[in-house]
């Protein structure tokens, strides 16, 4: 492994003018993803002052409040925080190795485990017993029975000034920020993990087979923001396949039939 790792900027600056698909190879990262791309989500949504973003904000709350309620995911990072920490530990005296930015890493990595130890019961247990935000769970499932006259007090609370709305978001998401911090942290480790490379799609199509002994978390793919192509990934952590495709106007995709350059990222770490 080589100090890459300690170096997010350089990675990111390689990919600035392409778009970058993911694709998790194992079911922790793929809720870590989510998880991820909800709290994004919120994070674009609360500082807005339109009632409509503070629904959204609400609603992509509830889908991380359900996440949570579906496994022991407390005990799931805490593993993963533990098994990035001891992996890297055994590289601190390989050559070419920042030790600096190394120290620094493990130092964050251990502090997210004292966070997240002491959360205390299940992640969000808090937030799942709040009668209101349940209230509006519940009436979400009905298309359309987040209506005023099915949730007032929801509408209410919608119609109060901003600073009010963007207060309580923050007080919901304070329950949040030790793991929202891990996971933050774990899958930038993951993402920069290994240097790109770039490879070539015969025929739009791409196939792999993966060490066993070194098995990937995700594999990144990208492509110049140009390209009229977007890109398909199946597959596990012992094999997959990307297919490019060219959407069109109506009807299924359509596979490319020249040869495809991209860049891809096999996170091994």
């Amino acid at each position: 492994m080589d100090n890459c790792l300690f170096l997010p900027s350089q990675i990111k600056s390689n990919v600035a003018d392409l778009v970058v698909y993911e694709h998790p190879l194992n079911e922790r990262i793929r809720i870590f993803l989510r998880l991820e791309h909800l709290l994004l989500q919120i994070d674009r949504f609360v500082p807005l002052t339109d009632i409509w973003s503070s629904r959204a904000a609400i609603y992509t709350l509830l889908d991380v409040t359900a996440i949570f309620a579906r496994s022991d995911l407390k005990t799931e990072i805490l593993k993963e925080l533990e098994r990035h920490s001891t992996s890297l530990e055994r590289i601190r005296r390989q050559p070419d190795v920042d030790i600096e930015a190394l120290g620094a890493v493990l130092e964050r990595l251990e502090q997210s485990i004292h966070q997240v130890y002491r959360l205390e019961g299940q992640i969000a247990h808090k937030l799942k017993k709040n009668e209101f935000l349940s209230a509006i769970a519940q009436r979400t499932s009905i298309p359309g029975g987040n209506c005023s006259f099915d949730l007032p007090q929801f509408h209410h609370w919608l119609n109060q000034p901003h600073e009010v709305r963007q207060r309580q978001m923050e007080n919901w998401l304070l329950e949040l920020a030790p793991v929202r911090k891990a996971i933050i942290l774990l899958l930038e480790l993951v993402r920069n993990s290994s240097h790109p490379s770039w490879e070539i799609a015969k025929s739009g199509l791409y196939l792999k087979t993966l060490d066993s002994q070194t098995p990937a978390q995700m594999v990144r793919i990208g492509l110049p923001r140009e390209t009229p192509l977007f890109v398909e990934v199946s597959g596990n952590k012992n094999r997959f396949n990307i297919r490019f495709l060219e959407p069109v106007e109506s009807g299924r995709p359509i596979q490319a039939s020249e040869d495809v350059r991209f860049q891809f990222t096999s996170c091994i770490l």
